[in-house]
């Protein structure tokens, strides 16, 4: 590995000594383990430790199939599906390896007592398969987590519809917390050249999310002037939830869950801000009543935000909590999309309020190759900025899942791989200067 991360440090560096490089046999990778799937069992999702179920291993290096590329990964991220993965839930992910397994020969390759997890990275191509001609080894790139077979016509208007579209790292294997990580070819993206690897790692996933639910034709469209919505609206997802709210003329109604989220909201550019723990929200009774009281009294505060107002788009994440009161307090017309259920997956809600107001729910997943570009293109252009609060090590993965399951951080968390210390592979100085303060905006709370 000293080889390859020298040739990555080296400004001399040509593609005919990455292809030139030697490979190791094997590489350091968090992991889960098929024979801990039962290990949180009977336990409640809250008090599951992903600190316990994750593990750091030496790996082989897989084989290397038509239209893929091993990529050095200097840099990833946590997100929510790696939680998920970490606390076995709601199904252990070795389910879908194994399902991915009977698919092919090749993808065998997939289906092991160990998963690799992780669905965002940013380094430097080493090798590339049969039928790969747009990327060679050198390249810097990021990846964003579509893995899509792409055989079937469903999939040919929109990748995501295709019936073998999957979350790389998450329904596949060799994802991106390790050292070395196995994509395919069309899920890698160019570098922002002003960022450095952790930041450049951090969007990839919620920023290709946030941009199909909110503004792609196949989410909610987001127009200038919308009243949009936002929940968890400085977290992972929902900080690129309003950074595109923002830039694309609309009128985020951010909520949050403190002061100093709020802040953080406000240092984004977003003016109407709901701190939900301050106004002491309760939209559950108990365990199986909501209470449509709440919902009006939440309604009655957007209101007072929006000048009389209701909302155009709710951006949906938290799921069974708060999905009554989305329902409700969205405009006659309205979108409600959602792309998660991190409170819970069983949603409930008063019909009356959708039918009657002809309202619509849009389910969001992910996003196809070219939204996930012109997602990344933003964040090149310095448009959309990197919600990067804080930095992890390989060996300490298990606690930056625990941060995020515990709600303990802000924006995105990440994990160097093989970069030694954060702040390397910028390449862009200037642009980056014009936008230092927005870039370290989530380090600096």
């Amino acid at each position: 590995m000293k080889e390859i991360l020298d040739a990555i440090q080296s400004p001399d560096s040509t593609s005919a000594d990455f292809a030139n490089i030697r490979l190791p046999e094997s590489y350091r990778a968090v992991t889960v383990h098929k024979d801990e799937a039962e290990m949180f069992a009977g336990v409640a999702s809250r008090d599951k430790d992903p600190r316990k179920s994750l593990h750091l291993d030496q790996v082989p290096v897989p084989e290397l199939g038509p239209g893929e590329a091993l990529v050095a990964v200097m840099a990833s991220s946590v997100n929510y599906n790696s939680v998920w993965t970490s606390i076995f839930e709601p199904v252990s992910t070795f389910g879908f390896l194994e399902r991915y397994g009977r698919l092919s020969e090749l993808t065998k390759r997939h289906d092991l007592p160990y998963h690799v997890i992780g669905s965002d990275l940013a380094g430097v191509v080493l090798r590339t398969g049969p039928g790969v001609n747009a990327w060679s080894p050198g390249d810097e790139v990021v990846a964003h987590c579509l893995s899509v077979e792409l055989e079937s016509s469903d999939g040919h208007n929109d990748t995501m519809l295709d019936p073998e579209q999957r979350i790389w790292g998450f329904e596949t294997n060799f994802g991106g917390l390790a050292e070395i990580a196995l994509v395919k070819s069309n899920q890698l993206m160019p570098k922002p050249k002003h960022l450095s690897w952790e930041e450049a790692a951090a969007p990839g996933l919620v920023n290709s999310t946030a941009y199909r639910q909110l503004v792609s034709r196949n989410g909610a469209g987001m127009k200038q002037g919308d009243n949009v919505l936002i929940w968890g609206a400085s977290g992972g997802l929902g900080s690129y939830a309003t950074q595109f709210a923002l830039a694309g003329g609309a009128n985020p109604i951010c909520v949050v869950s403190s002061p100093e989220k709020a802040d953080i909201c406000r240092a984004m550019g977003a003016e109407a801000v709901i701190d939900r723990n301050a106004e002491g929200y309760r939209f559950w009774k108990d365990e199986n009543t909501q209470d449509p009281r709440e919902w009006k009294r939440f309604g009655s505060k957007i209101r007072e935000l929006t000048g009389g107002e209701d909302i155009d788009i709710v951006f949906e994440h938290p799921g069974r909590e708060t999905f009554g009161a989305s329902v409700y307090v969205t405009r006659k017309g309205g979108t409600i999309t959602t792309c998660a259920s991190t409170s819970g997956y069983m949603h409930q809600y008063d019909n009356r309020y959708l039918w009657m107001s002809l309202k619509r729910i849009i389910g969001s997943h992910f996003a196809n190759y070219r939204e996930a570009w012109e997602a990344n293109r933003l964040i090149a252009k310095g448009k959309i900025h990197p919600t990067l609060s804080k930095t992890y090590t390989l060996e300490e993965t298990g606690q930056a899942a625990y941060d995020v399951h515990r709600n303990l951080h802000q924006g995105k968390v990440g994990v160097l791989a093989l970069a030694p210390e954060e702040g390397l592979g910028v390449r862009d100085h200037e642009l980056r200067a014009q936008h230092i303060d927005a870039i370290n905006r989530f380090r600096n709370i």
